[in-house]
């Protein structure tokens, strides 16, 4: 590494690192793995969102209420009986808070001491960037490099009188003490579809309200299908509706929508705002470090995760791109080791997984039908029902569909989404067939294990030739 300015009192850094959450601690313990001295500078509470308000506690609360919905599964079989239901939601909570708080000393606050060449900075105030470090709580912080890791938050959408409307973001909502009987969820994505769900499961009576439909990053028939299944559990979609106004009345929040057939009012106890996410660039003086943004606040990176100033990174939500939190991990690491002048491959999302949490869960990789069209490509699709997998049926659970999509001109895939009971755990397989080119030719003459849902993956492969309808089980 090359020399560095020294901070006030004799410590000298390589790298300092702004934002202490999962791609603050991968940027930070790979520059230490590489010989650096780092500064890593956290405000709020350490981990950022991932552990503490993000994907460990609503997964918890997500698998807890599927237990609690058991006996609605339990239907499904003959001869069976079951009672299950939320009796003390303060008990659910208290558990997933100490889950949180394990992970967050096992995952954060004890890895520190373990990094000698990392200095935890916590800092009273946000963080400003400057030429040669960083500017917090009156003092300068010198590095050769910054990288910032500083996350995102929950946007308003700009519906008139939602200035007046008391509401929950997807962090306040995980820690409701009390659970209403109603809730309006705004936003049909990721957090909406996966909250929103668990709320109903958990007893209360829950409306979603999208522009477009549920998950519009899935293909159609994707979303068609949570939209139906939904439904089915007592969930109401308000999809395709236009936001006209929201108010607080004594009947509770009202929001006033534009549908085909004319105005629509959705009345709720609380309204979850579940509309997307802003990257964290608040007071962090981009603009005097001329670094530069895209017009939604997303910091721009080149394939090394550089900024317009090339002594300056970014790596996860703050970029405002493949917002998960392995996404931002991975990005993290690539930054960190060309901070630290190591060779690196550039940033490469071409195979990522992502993965939704409702149920049935959704998941995908490559491109949609849509997007591999707008890329050139001549598209051949396939569709596999789950009731023409062996493993939902014996399940008596055929809910969901596994679509691949491929190259019509070279066989190669492309793309697949998966909406299947426990799909996601499945989705690492189209990951590897993708990675490596495979055709759907070479995946449907694999040998899958029978009775399984990723068996689905070889029906779909070899339902591009064949009507699987009229194969046997387990026939090749």
């Amino acid at each position: 590494m090359s020399d560095c300015c020294s901070y006030e009192n004799g410590r000298q850094y390589d790298i300092a690192v702004v934002g202490a959450g999962s791609a603050g601690f991968s940027a930070a313990i790979t520059a230490a793995e590489a010989g650096a001295r780092v500064a890593l500078i956290g405000h709020g509470t350490i981990g950022g969102t991932c552990v503490n308000v993000g994907c460990v506690p609503s997964k918890a609360l997500i698998r807890a209420m599927e237990a609690a919905h058991s006996s609605h599964a339990a239907q499904r079989f003959a001869g069976i009986t079951v009672t299950s239901g939320v009796t003390d939601w303060s008990a659910v909570q208290a558990q997933k808070t100490a889950l949180v708080n394990a992970l967050r000393d096992k995952k954060y606050e004890a890895l520190l001491p373990e990094y000698e060449n990392i200095d935890y900075i916590y800092a009273d105030g946000p963080a400003k960037l400057t030429q040669g470090g960083v500017h917090v709580d009156g003092r300068i912080i010198r590095a050769g490099k910054t990288i910032i890791t500083t996350g995102s938050s929950s946007s308003i959408p700009p519906i008139p009188g939602i200035e007046g409307v008391e509401t929950l973001n997807s962090t306040t909502a995980l820690e409701l003490e009390i659970l209403p009987e109603t809730m309006m969820v705004i936003g049909g994505g990721v957090i909406g579809c996966e909250l929103g769900q668990m709320f109903s499961r958990a007893g209360v009576k829950v409306t979603i309200c999208c522009r477009t439909r549920l998950l519009p990053e899935a293909g159609p028939e994707i979303s068609e299908a949570l939209k139906a299944s939904f439904e089915a559990e007592g969930i109401k979609v308000c999809s395709g509706v236009g936001y006209q106004r929201i108010e607080q009345t004594s009947k509770g929040v009202q929001l006033h929508c534009e549908t085909g057939g004319g105005t629509q009012i959705v009345t709720a106890e609380k309204v979850l705002i579940a509309a997307g996410r802003r990257p964290n660039i608040d007071h962090l003086g981009l603009a005097e470090v001329d670094v530069e943004v895209d017009g939604r606040g997303g910091v721009i990176v080149d394939g090394h995760m550089r900024t317009s100033n090339t002594s300056i990174y970014a790596a996860g939500d703050v970029t405002g791109r493949d917002q998960f939190v392995y996404m931002a991990a991975y990005g993290a690491k690539l930054a960190a080791k060309h901070a630290a002048d190591q060779p690196v491959e550039p940033y490469d999302n071409r195979t990522m997984p992502w993965v939704v949490f409702c149920d049935p869960q959704i998941a995908g990789v490559g491109m949609t039908a849509s997007e591999a069209i707008d890329a050139g490509y001549e598209v051949k699709e396939s569709i596999a029902p789950l009731n023409q997998v062996p493993r939902a049926l014996a399940a008596a659970d055929t809910r969901g569909l596994i679509k691949l999509v491929a190259d019509e001109k070279t066989d190669k895939l492309l793309g697949a989404q998966i909406m299947a009971p426990e799909g996601a755990d499945s989705i690492q397989t189209m990951v590897m067939a993708l990675k490596f080119g495979m055709t759907t030719k070479e995946l449907g003459a694999m040998i899958f294990p029978y009775l399984t849902t990723v068996e689905g993956l070889k029906l779909a492969a070899q339902g591009f030739e064949k009507d699987v309808t009229k194969l046997s089980c387990c026939a090749g």
